[in-house]
């Protein structure tokens, strides 16, 4: 097998390991009415679904520079897929909400390393001057593959069961697994190096008490229950604790040399925008349009697929002119596409058209082509390679967190924006009011009889929840707006002597 055929099959295996991981945070979120059904659970448990996958993932991502460098990123990447695959097959045997909710604990977990890993993998197998296309192809499977989720698990849905969206895993787990056993050399081990689980339990502790409290606050009327201001000031405790053990041990969990690092560091609080704005864009449009504009699964999946177009086509444009233009330019171009395309959501209603949901949806994906790719070259370039896999996972970490972080606060505000729009909306309601004298009332709806209040009931909660759902967007398009100037705190990359060295030795492999 020559170099060039053994790296195309390990790039390859990777993308598709990361493909699943990806895919997989969103691939559920169309068939969430149809598990609510047959999991007897609320609109609030069965974001579980979402949440639960999402934040084992960021707990668990964080150990992925450790473990590799004990055990090796193929042993590593190598287990991590067969237990993908398992546990995806389990989520679609699973016969109740708490069982499903724990299998997808258990594939979040399981699929943690794929990211962080394919992405070190890739930064080292290709020089300098090659990595700004290689991740924009990488990218492809990052972004795409949340973006296409919905369009094939509504497919998967109606054209099977719900189930099918995590059965479908097995075939690509097993070809992921073929190549990566085949083509991809080992690591060198670091036997000497310890884990730090004090630092982890304390970063896990915080992680999990947050997001539990994001989950059930809404539900517990969030701090006038005990249990989510016990559960706030774990996570502020254990976060606390976090910061102090890292301070003063002699090699804590994660390593603070990362945080030096200007453009990694500013990389990270963006990753956490783009993280949070996708990720909360594709949880509330299915649910706004199948329940509030009665469309079909299939129809819901079919409208938002193209935005995965908009997408592969801004990383093809920028994978070619990323090492002609700044990259900061390129990020913010892309940055501030996605707000435009947030602001144009703002303005929908529920009789807008198919055309413009696509086309607002082409638009959100082609800004963030435009991010990805430039985003993650610039935020590592300056990063020495001895902390390249700890800093991949911190970077996944981030996109993780903003990701269940963003799920959470969006369904809550959606939930209490409906209430607070309900009871405003239905001061209205009221004889007085012209419009019960003038007879321009739909037919059917009145308050002079039982029928027609409840009819009328129905449509004012109808609306409410459509204002909140567009309070979500103006909110996302603030948040990523804000991000923008952050992007020139950033240095451009400039080829060192490292670098050429580096891009002479890829040169001899090819």
């Amino acid at each position: 097998m020559t170099p060039r055929v053994q790296r195309g099959i390990v790039t390859g295996s990777i993308m598709l390991a990361t493909i699943m991981q990806t895919l997989d945070s969103t691939i559920a979120n169309v068939a969430l009415p149809h598990m609510q059904g047959s999991m007897s659970a609320t609109q609030d448990q069965i974001s579980w679904v979402l949440t639960s996958y999402i934040i084992a993932a960021a707990i668990a991502t964080p150990a992925t520079g450790f473990l590799s460098t004990r055990f090796g990123r193929k042993r590593l990447l190598a287990i991590s897929v067969v237990g993908f695959t398992v546990t995806s097959m389990l989520c679609g045997a699973a016969t109740s909400l708490e069982q499903i909710v724990l299998f997808r604990l258990a594939q979040g977990a399981c699929g943690a390393a794929f990211v962080p890993l394919s992405q070190a993998i890739m930064l080292d197998t290709y020089s300098m001057e090659m990595r700004g296309k290689m991740m924009a192809l990488w990218g492809v499977g990052v972004m795409v593959g949340p973006i296409v989720g919905p369009a094939l698990g509504g497919w998967l849905t109606d054209s099977y069961s719900w189930r099918w969206v995590f059965y479908i895993n097995v075939p690509f787990g097993i070809l992921a697994l073929v190549g990566i056993m085949t083509a991809l050399p080992e690591s060198t081990l670091d036997k000497v190096r310890r884990f730090d689980w004090l630092g982890f339990t304390f970063l896990s502790l915080a992680i999990g008490s947050m997001q539990l409290m994001l989950d059930r606050g809404n539900l517990k009327d969030w701090f006038s229950a005990n249990e989510i201001v016990v559960e706030f000031l774990i996570a502020a405790f254990a976060f606390y604790l976090f910061i102090i053990h890292s301070l003063t041990a002699k090699k804590p969990f994660i390593d603070l040399q990362l945080f030096k690092d200007r453009n990694l560091l500013v990389g990270l609080t963006m990753m956490f925008v783009v993280g949070l704005v996708l990720y909360a864009t594709m949880a509330l449009m299915p649910p706004y349009l199948e329940t509030l504009m009665g469309y079909p699964v299939t129809t819901t999946g079919l409208v938002l697929a193209p935005r995965g177009i908009g997408t592969m086509i801004a990383m093809m444009v920028a994978g070619r002119i990323i090492n002609r233009v700044d990259m900061r330019h390129l990020i913010a171009f892309g940055l501030a596409l996605s707000a435009f395309s947030l602001w144009q959501m703002a303005q929908f209603n529920l009789n807008i058209s198919e055309h413009t949901i696509i086309y607002t949806g082409v638009v959100q994906g082609f800004g963030l082509g435009f991010i990805f790719a430039p985003l993650t070259t610039i935020s590592f370039a300056t990063l020495p390679a001895h902390l390249r896999t700890d800093g991949t996972s911190i970077y996944s970490l981030m996109r993780n967190v903003g990701s269940s972080v963003g799920i959470s606060v969006a369904m809550a505000l959606v939930v209490r924006l409906t209430q607070v729009n309900h009871a405003a909306l239905a001061e209205r309601v009221d004889p007085t009011n012209p419009i019960f004298r003038s007879g321009a009332m739909p037919h059917g709806f009145g308050i002079d009889t039982q029928m027609g209040l409840a009819m009328l009931d129905g449509e004012i909660t109808r609306q409410a929840a459509a204002i909140a759902y567009l309070n979500d967007f103006r909110l996302m398009m603030v948040m990523t707006a804000i991000v923008i100037p952050l992007v020139y705190l950033m240095r451009n990359p400039t080829i060192t002597p490292e670098m050429q060295k580096e891009a002479a030795a890829h040169a001899v492999m090819d």
